[in-house]
């Protein structure tokens, strides 16, 4: 059975994850900074100490780059080239900053853009954090730094990932990238998607 890591997971399971994910193929591998989520392997994405190197052959990561300072990112994408076996790939999704600075110069920092299973979000928790999760005193929560699609890509292909394929959701203000650790062609990255990224 092949095994995905999926960081940052927080109270999630494959379940939650995209339909690639979520089939008995895959052993899932769950790695996260806070002990009360009862992850597999408490950790950072800045240091998976915790994961042996070449253990893994996947990583699915929803919504935790953003969670790191920006001289940090270039960190955590070696660790997960260090934890992946020579043929693996990452599935990440993040905010995209494009979509939502459009809706930020229109003067709408505080009014909601969409509704989570945690309430209403506006702007404002994208670019910073959840607020009712902050105030609670989860600072893990706080967003240290953010992308766009185009930088997303330059930061894993000057990171050692050698073929990136994905693009922006900017309904969703979201972006998705799947990143191999081989050279792919765009064709094969495209066929390989419709099973691991949202359609």
């Amino acid at each position: 059975m092949k095994k995905f890591l999926h960081v940052g997971c927080g109270r999630a399971t494959k379940a939650n994850a995209t339909a690639g994910f979520n089939t008995d193929a895959w052993q899932e591998i769950r790695f996260d900074i806070d002990p009360a989520c009862s992850p597999d392997i408490v950790g950072t994405i800045v240091d998976m100490s915790g994961v042996a190197d070449k253990s893994v052959d996947a990583i699915y990561s929803s919504h935790n780059i953003e969670h790191v300072f920006p001289h940090e990112v270039g960190q955590a994408l070696n660790e997960f080239q260090r934890v992946l076996v020579d043929d693996g790939f990452i599935v990440l999704t993040c905010p995209d900053l494009q979509s939502v600075c459009e809706v930020v110069a229109k003067d709408k920092l505080l009014e909601p853009i969409y509704e989570s299973p945690a309430g209403p979000i506006a702007p404002l928790d994208v670019l910073y954090g959840l607020r009712p999760a902050l105030a609670a005193g989860n600072h893990y929560m706080a967003h240290k730094c953010g992308f766009t699609f185009s930088v997303l890509c330059k930061l894993f292909l000057s990171n050692g990932f050698k073929s990136v394929y994905g693009g922006r959701r900017p309904q969703a203000f979201d972006l998705w990238i799947v990143a191999f650790k081989q050279a792919k062609p765009e064709a094969d990255m495209a066929a390989f998607a419709q099973g691991y990224l949202p359609q």
